[in-house]
């Protein structure tokens, strides 16, 4: 399969008097956005949906619990299960990813051409750490005070939707970062959604503070901690995610986190033109869209106010 460099080397190129859309084709648009999600290592776990229209509805399909009924020879009771449906709406927002590189660059940099190459590489890696980024913290609400207002402000993320919708627990009415923080984060989720699939996703600092308080309180009393414990609190896995807060911890099942991309992934690139040769530079930009959603709020849960 071609990797995300060779899509752009070989996507559409604006020469003169002719002008390729850098459209890509649905195969080409699917492995693209694949492994955008797989630069980071919470991306590689979520939900993917790729759609045409950039609104519309998801469907949710699902049974209810208890269906069986006692069988009673030739008699129909009548009883049938049903299915029970729903839909998530969706709404994707467009952004674009543009950078420029030299030439001078390129003819003095030790790696000649392959100089391209490299920063194609790091733009697309750094792509898929933004997005991930956007799909946790993404925020419409983010005061224009915030340093970071131009890009928190494209979409709105998982952490919002959750705090607004889903099981929010206050760490500051635990005894500190112990054991019962993630028991009682964990109580607030209904039991049908505790099936061995739920994860804790946190921040590796917080990760590695959650190790040194295990190891203070069980070397200073002459024992060892368990691997299982610190990797899995309440036998639940953790993911790490470097862009999640390190004061909050998320619990869901990842594959509950979803996103949204349509068909419309565009890359352009030039070295001609007005502009490419006054400036004597290579220009791109990649364009597509996305829309972070949950399926079931009812199945997350959020710790908030950890010091």
């Amino acid at each position: 399969m071609p990797t995300n460099e060779q899509i752009i080397k070989n996507a559409g190129t604006i020469t003169t008097g002719t002008v390729n859309d850098g459209l890509l084709n649905p195969e080409q648009a699917r492995r693209f956005i694949q492994q955008t999600f797989e630069a980071t290592p919470l991306g590689s776990l979520v939900r993917h949906v790729m759609r045409n229209a950039k609104t519309g509805e998801i469907d949710k399909i699902g049974i209810a619990s208890r269906i069986l009924r006692k069988k009673t020879e030739n008699v129909d009771d009548g009883y049938r299960a049903g299915v029970e449906t729903d839909k998530i709406e969706y709404a994707t927002t467009a952004v674009r990813l543009p950078w420029e590189i030299t030439e001078e660059t390129l003819r003095e940099n030790i790696e000649g051409e392959n100089f391209e190459n490299i920063v194609t590489n790091l733009m697309t890696t750094q792509l898929g750490v933004d997005t991930e980024d956007l799909y946790l913290n993404g925020d419409t609400a983010t005061p224009s005070s915030d340093p970071d207002y131009d890009f928190l402000k494209i979409n709105d993320g998982w952490i919002k939707q959750i705090k607004e919708g889903g099981h929010v627990y206050d760490a500051s009415t635990s005894n500190g970062l112990g054991l019962d923080l993630f028991y009682n984060a964990l109580a607030t989720i209904p039991n049908k959604y505790n099936n061995g699939k739920l994860r804790w996703v946190m921040s590796p600092r917080r990760a590695q503070q959650w190790e040194l308080y295990l190891l203070e309180k069980v070397i200073g009393a002459g024992g060892a901690v368990p691997e299982s414990v610190y990797k899995s609190p309440a036998g639940i896995p953790v993911v790490q995610a470097p862009k999640i807060p390190d004061d909050m911890i998320l619990l869901t099942d990842p594959q509950n986190l979803g996103v949204v991309n349509t068909y419309e992934v565009r890359i352009r690139k030039t070295t001609e033109g007005k502009e490419a040769i006054m400036m004597d530079k290579r220009f791109y930009v990649i364009h597509l869209d996305f829309d972070p959603i949950i399926e079931e709020l009812d199945a997350t849960a959020i710790i908030t106010n950890l010091v």
